[in-house]
C-alpha cells in the first residue's frame, strides 16, 4: 500500500496544526483504526450540512484546513475534509471520483443543472484491513430525514455510498461513471468536467458559483 495515502498533500493538508488537533478531539478514547474511521465519519456527514448551491472553486478554499470552520458542505469538500482527517489518525486515504443519477432530485437542482446527473461526486476510501472501503459522507442526518431515505451509516466494514434507494423502496442514487482513485484532489479534471457537462453554467474567473 502506498505511503502517498498517509501523506500532506496541497488540497489534504493532514499536518496542519487546526486539522491534527482536531482529529485527536474526535478519536479520543477510540482504540482501533476502525472505530476512529466510524468517529471521523460521522462526525463530518452530521457538523456540515450538505449544500450544492454555494460552489467555491477556488483552490485555497478546497484545502481541507479551509473547510473544517465551515458549517456547511457540498460533496467534494466534506470528501477532501475526511481523506485529511483519517490521514491525521494515520490511517490512509484517498479521494474517488464519480457521476451519479438523483432519481428524487429537487425540482431546483434540475433546472440549475438543465439534467439530473451530478458530475464528480466526492467520495472517500479509506484502508481498512487489507482493503480499500469507499465512504460518502455528504448527506447529513436531518437532511436525510427531510429526503425520505435512510440516514447513510458507515458500519466499519461495509462500503456506505450514496443510498441506493429511499424510505419506501424507490430507487434514489445510481452510479453511471468512476474518474477512479487518486492522492489529492484532481483539480484540472475537476474543472474540465463541470465544463463538460454543464456548459450552460459560466464558471467565472473568481470560480466562485452561487447557483441559488
Amino acid at each position: 500500500m502506498e505511503r502517498s495515502f498517509l501523506k500532506a498533500t496541497y488540497f489534504i493538508d493532514s499536518d496542519h496544526p487546526a486539522i491534527i488537533e482536531y482529529t485527536h478531539k474526535i478519536i479520543t478514547g477510540c482504540q482501533t483504526d476502525t472505530q476512529k474511521c466510524i468517529a471521523l465519519f460521522d462526525v463530518v456527514r452530521d457538523s456540515y450540512y450538505y449544500d450544492p448551491y454555494h460552489l467555491d472553486l477556488r483552490p485555497q478554499t478546497l484545502k481541507a484546513s479551509t473547510i473544517l470552520p465551515r458549517r456547511s458542505a457540498y460533496c467534494i469538500e466534506k470528501a477532501i475534509l475526511l481523506c485529511a482527517l483519517l490521514r491525521a489518525a494515520q490511517i490512509p486515504a484517498r479521494l474517488n471520483f464519480g457521476n451519479v443519477k438523483n432519481h428524487i432530485a429537487v425540482e431546483k437542482i434540475v433546472k440549475i443543472l438543465q439534467t439530473d446527473v451530478l458530475v464528480f461526486h466526492g467520495c472517500t476510501e479509506v484502508f481498512l484491513e487489507d482493503r480499500w472501503i469507499k465512504l460518502t459522507p455528504a448527506f447529513n442526518t436531518a437532511l436525510c430525514k427531510k429526503l425520505g431515505v435512510p440516514v447513510l451509516v458507515f458500519d466499519g466494514k461495509n462500503d456506505a455510498v450514496f443510498q441506493q434507494f429511499n424510505e419506501d423502496g424507490s430507487t434514489f442514487m445510481e452510479y453511471l461513471h468512476d474518474y477512479g482513485s487518486f492522492d489529492d484532489l484532481p483539480y484540472a479534471k475537476m474543472l474540465s468536467s463541470l465544463k463538460e457537462h454543464y456548459p450552460h453554467i459560466q464558471i467565472p474567473e473568481s470560480l466562485v458559483l452561487n447557483l441559488t
